[in-house]
């Protein structure tokens, strides 16, 4: 009677072995992605930190905008196909566009007050708030150790603070890195939101209407955005040509008596 029953359990042995293959591979990819990702992410607090302190570039909004652009482009062609979407969602698309503008914005404009370290160490804030998120409206349930990191992370936020805090007070200077630290807590709060949305849109519905739909809204919101921004900088230029240009013709006057005389 025994001999029947390995017969029976071979099969479902023999393909939990070759399954399990195929699982280190979905995990390394998983794996590889995600460390391709947060270099990218590194490049851009890095070039968003020198452009900040080197050169004193304070331009959010338009570092946002080439990338809803670059998806707009990419994602949002076919009008036809997206135009039952823009019917049914199109609120819901732009509620979630705006909270991934202003992520960004946020987490861009916290390099101008404090530093590269604290924005990478406190941006750890969006996996609490992410968890807290999945478990209420996606309706994920964690195990208690999920729940003991969140713990720790909370207080990793809140050392790093307090680190700032300190460091500032040294410096005689702690409102900027204050302002600083909330934003990127701002930031790591709006980035739970959107990822959120992303994921169940991603599994419920399509990447590419995710993508399309953010690169939509995200353009049109981040282009309202800018265009106050941009028209005061048109009228400083304007004004400071306006100037140049009636210092010059003053200075012009000022020189024909003396060639009269002469």
């Amino acid at each position: 009677n025994m001999a029947p029953k390995q017969a029976e359990d071979a099969p479902g042995d023999t393909a939990a072995l070759m399954s399990v293959p195929s699982y280190l591979r979905q995990l390394a990819k998983t794996m590889a992605m995600g460390q391709g990702l947060a270099v990218l992410i590194c490049g851009t607090a890095i070039t968003s930190q020198y452009l900040a302190t080197n050169f004193q570039v304070d331009t959010p909004m338009l570092q946002s905008f080439l990338n809803y652009a670059l998806l707009c482009a990419t994602y949002t062609t076919s009008v036809l196909k997206f135009r039952t979407i823009l019917k049914r969602r199109w609120w819901k698309y732009l509620l979630l566009g705006l909270v991934d503008v202003e992520a960004n914005y946020t987490v861009v404009k916290a390099y101008q007050y404090t530093t590269l370290t604290s924005v990478q160490l406190l941006d750890c804030f969006v996996i609490p708030v992410l968890i807290l998120l999945s478990w209420w409206i996606l309706k994920t349930r964690y195990r208690p150790v999920h729940y003991v990191a969140v713990c720790i992370c909370l207080l990793g936020v809140g050392a790093m603070v307090g680190a700032d805090l300190l460091a500032g007070r040294d410096q005689g200077s702690t409102s900027n890195i204050l302002l600083g630290d909330g934003l990127v807590l701002l930031s790591a709060a709006l980035y739970a939101v959107s990822n959120v949305c992303q994921e169940y849109t991603v599994k419920n519905l399509s990447r590419e209407e995710f993508l399309g739909m953010v690169g939509l809204f995200g353009t049109v919101i981040s282009s309202v955005q800018m265009a106050p921004v941009l028209w005061l900088c048109l009228v400083y230029v304007r004004s400071v040509q306006l100037y140049t240009h009636s210092d010059k013709t003053e200075q012009r006057h000022l020189r024909q008596p003396l060639h009269a005389h002469r």
